[in-house]
């Protein structure tokens, strides 16, 4: 038994790479109070690569605010009571730029919160230089595009609407050379759009626009224009039927093509609840 390695005593380069993939909470809130030299671990920026942050965050309000409320997350919960902090002072902005500190410029996916404000975002262009993964939710899509530009390394981008979408799309061709997927949700795809998408991103491996309104002619245009696409994910879509045999044809050449549950109609207004929360925020599920 003398000889038996206890976990306390591993190298820090296997620590890290063990507490990189166990998440933001746990990272947090758990593994640091286990002895110091997992403490010590967690202090390493590599544990910290990929920040992303629950749904149930808040932004910051004026008024004071009830532990016991459910619109509070767990994680702010857990941090306020594990630290003892004054909850009538707490900042939800600065906690989230405490925790993006940790990551000291090596983080590569970003997935902010619906809630995010502007100032989270313009700290995170500051700090999270690396990104290759970004996740936006609408509010800040429909806000500043030109701070996109800063990722330059960037190859995944998610995007919570449309709004916006070909100013987005210009600083990418300028800034984001490296981009090869966009998912976009509650996207509304028109001519316009669809021409942008073409002219801005002629090589995007990879475009996902599930449960988009998107008019038959523009997803035509993007057919014929998007050479290089190697996954066109248009499911449940509105504008087009998933029938549609033009359609098929044109996307013959499209390895990954999906276009299952899509309408030229919308006939039940998404009374069937088919639509996750993530994809209504961020356009990805479970896939």
């Amino acid at each position: 038994m003398e000889d038996e390695r206890r976990w306390e005593e591993l190298e820090v380069d296997c620590l890290v790479n063990i507490f990189g993939r166990v998440g933001m909470e746990s990272l947090l809130l758990d593994v640091p109070f286990v002895c110091k030299s997992w403490y010590r671990a967690t202090l390493n920026p590599s544990c910290w690569q990929y920040l992303k942050f629950p749904d149930d965050l808040i932004s910051d309000c004026t008024c004071s605010f009830d532990l016991g409320d459910p619109h509070w997350g767990t994680l702010i919960q857990r941090f306020i009571d594990e630290y003892r902090l004054d909850e009538s002072r707490f900042s939800v902005t600065a906690f989230v730029k405490f925790i993006i500190s940790r990551s000291k410029g090596k983080a590569i996916y970003l997935r902010l919160s619906p809630s995010a404000s502007e100032d989270v975002l313009k700290y995170a262009a500051d700090e999270c230089p690396a990104l290759k993964f970004l996740a936006l939710p609408c509010r800040l899509v429909n806000r500043k595009s030109s701070i996109i530009g800063k990722w330059t390394n960037l190859e995944y981008l998610v995007l919570g609407s449309s709004y916006n979408l070909e100013n987005f799309l210009g600083q990418i061709s300028i800034h984001c050379k490296n981009l090869c997927l966009l998912n976009v949700a509650n996207a509304n795809i028109g001519k316009d759009k669809a021409m942008a998408i073409v002219s801005l991103l002629p090589k995007l491996k990879q475009l996902i626009l599930k449960n988009a309104i998107i008019d038959r002619g523009a997803l035509v245009t993007l057919l014929q224009g998007c050479n290089e696409l190697e996954r066109l994910d248009v499911s449940n879509c509105i504008g087009f039927d998933e029938g549609d045999e033009e359609i098929a044809k044109l996307a013959s050449h499209i390895a990954n093509f999906s276009s299952g549950g899509s309408t030229l109609f919308d006939y039940d207004d998404y009374d069937d609840g088919h639509i996750s929360h993530d994809e209504m925020v961020y356009g990805y599920g479970s896939d």
